[in-house]
């Protein structure tokens, strides 16, 4: 799984991606104007608790991530977690990674 490392590449996402939010996940997707292979990053912000508990949010995250086929070609994607992502089964975390993506796909169709 190829993911998004540098601070540089971050910000780009940031700067230029479209937001979407589920009580289980929020993400941040950039289209790739050239496709080629696409990317993902898995965040758990401080603010969820301590180390432990943001490692296993990160956990659910990148194995829902896996399950819905992620990274997908042509985007990138940063996931980011929440509290509710902790205590949730890596299957319903996917479906919500499936349906958010899903929007951004119905979008590129048009």
């Amino acid at each position: 799984m190829e993911t998004i490392k540098s601070k540089k590449d971050f910000g780009r996402v940031f700067s230029g991606g479209k937001r979407a939010n589920h009580r289980l996940v929020r993400m941040t997707v950039l289209r790739l104007s050239e496709g080629g292979p696409g990317r993902v990053a898995f965040v758990a912000p401080k603010r969820l608790g301590n180390a432990v508990f943001r490692n296993r949010c990160k956990r659910v995250l990148r194995e829902a991530a896996h399950e819905a086929g992620f990274p997908k070609e042509g985007y990138e994607v940063i996931f980011f977690a929440t509290k509710e992502s902790h205590d949730a089964h890596p299957h319903e975390v996917a479906k919500a990674m499936s349906s958010l993506i899903g929007r951004f796909e119905k979008r590129d169709r048009r």
